[in-house]
């Protein structure tokens, strides 16, 4: 079973991937974390996506794919993958139905998160991040128990890179004009909802769990 999270940076992706990993047996894959992990151990692929990260702008289909088809083989499939972060374009969109139905595998469904820019950025501007254990934090919402001290492991906590003001507006700008056209993509198999990605992270939960207790592909996971 494979639920798509789609949404600008800020909206909450992440902290939902997490909540949904544990509710829903899935493996979470956010590509986001995978990348940052690549470039920081300095693999060939990290070298040749930091160069596009550190401005904001989306990383080439060709090594989005080779990632996340070889940390589907490497993990197994299992009950299935929860993808954050990918397909951020219609290529790889159609690239990963491909390679989902040489599986005999599919998108089930397809989440997408609505957020005005002016709280993306607001949400940005004090977000934290543990260079560690990828643990996400935020100065407004989500303080850590120790200031910019990680509550799981003690790290010190460091802005991200791609957080930087200028180019979080370039990386909404981004999303607007290349991942946007996803969601139609997922529109036309009926398989994209939307929800409020706005309220409390609890709120934004309990939104989600009825859309998939209520999707009858995914029936047997409730």
């Amino acid at each position: 079973m494979f639920l798509i999270l789609l949404g600008p940076p800020g909206s909450g992706k992440g902290t939902q991937a997490k909540m949904l990993e544990e509710k829903l047996k899935l493996k979470h894959l956010s590509t986001g974390d995978l990348l940052r992990s690549a470039v920081n151990q300095k693999t060939g692929l990290g070298g040749k996506a930091h160069a596009y990260m550190r401005k904001g702008e989306l990383v080439p289909d060709e090594l989005m794919v080779d990632l996340i088809e070889d940390q589907i083989s490497k993990k197994g499939a299992g009950s299935g993958f929860l993808l954050d972060g990918f397909p951020r374009t219609v290529v790889q969109a159609q690239k990963l139905d491909r390679m989902l139905q040489r599986r005999k595998q599919k998108v089930n469904l397809a989440l997408k998160f609505d957020l005005p820019d002016e709280i993306i950025l607001k949400r940005l501007r004090g977000r934290l991040a543990c260079p560690n254990c990828n643990a996400n934090y935020n100065i407004y919402f989500s303080p850590p128990k120790k200031d910019n001290l990680c509550d799981n492991c003690g790290s010190k906590l460091a802005k991200r890179e791609d957080d930087q003001e200028e180019v979080v507006k370039n990386r909404i700008a981004v999303y607007r004009r290349q991942t946007e056209p996803v969601e139609e993509h997922y529109r036309s198999q009926k398989k994209l909802v939307a929800v409020d990605a706005s309220v409390a992270a609890s709120e934004l939960s309990k939104q989600i769990e009825k859309i998939v207790k209520k999707d009858s592909s995914l029936s047997g996971l409730n």
